[in-house]
């Protein structure tokens, strides 16, 4: 009877500390580390997959900035051309995980059309790979926007330190893929968002 009690009492506690927020993996420390590494810095991307819809993206200088960095969260604004409407936003969440948001603003900076979609990571990951699949905000946004089609994204953020930064989305019938050149870092000034 006084095991039952011991093990009776070792579930409860247990089933409690399920509920608490776990702590970040060493495989996001690493790989937040990583972005960090690169803040301040600017790269030249390309679009590396073949889907016909990223035809325009293909055809555009893409550049990422990497700013507003701390241990807890770094921006990204992602340059289309002379669309710079877009800003990558990588956090860490309650949960102990980490969260991706998409940022996208108007030419005033208020949010504009879909805006702070994203996702939540499921696992550790690993400290070059993070994925990061479609939250239930970004489900509703989506469904309420005439976007579900996007209701099952996928996204994944690589980071391979001094050779290249990946960004991509995945669903069925779809796989986007820019890549980044981190050897060559660009020299200049360019315009915030």
């Amino acid at each position: 009877m006084k095991q039952i009690a011991v093990l009776a009492a070792a579930a409860i506690a247990l089933s409690a500390c399920a509920g608490l927020p776990r702590g970040p993996a060493p495989q996001q420390d690493a790989f937040m580390a990583s972005l960090n590494a690169l803040c301040g810095q600017r790269f030249l991307g390309r679009v590396v997959t073949t889907d016909a819809a990223d035809a325009d993206f293909a055809r555009s200088r893409l550049i990422m900035h990497v700013r507003d960095c701390s241990a807890d969260e770094v921006r990204i604004p992602f340059h289309v051309g002379d669309d710079t409407s877009r800003t990558w936003v990588i956090s860490r969440n309650e949960e102990g995980g980490l969260t991706l948001k998409h940022d996208h603003r108007d030419p005033q900076g208020k949010p504009d059309g879909l805006h702070w979609y994203g996702g939540d990571t499921t696992s550790a990951g690993t400290a070059e790979r993070q994925e990061f699949p479609v939250d239930e905000f970004s489900i509703e946004l989506f469904n309420a926007g005439d976007a579900a089609v996007s209701t099952t994204n996928v996204w994944a953020v690589e980071v391979h330190p001094g050779q290249a930064f990946a960004y991509e989305l995945r669903r069925a019938n779809r796989h986007f893929r820019v890549e980044f050149d981190l050897t060559q870092p660009l020299i200049g000034v360019v315009a915030a968002p």
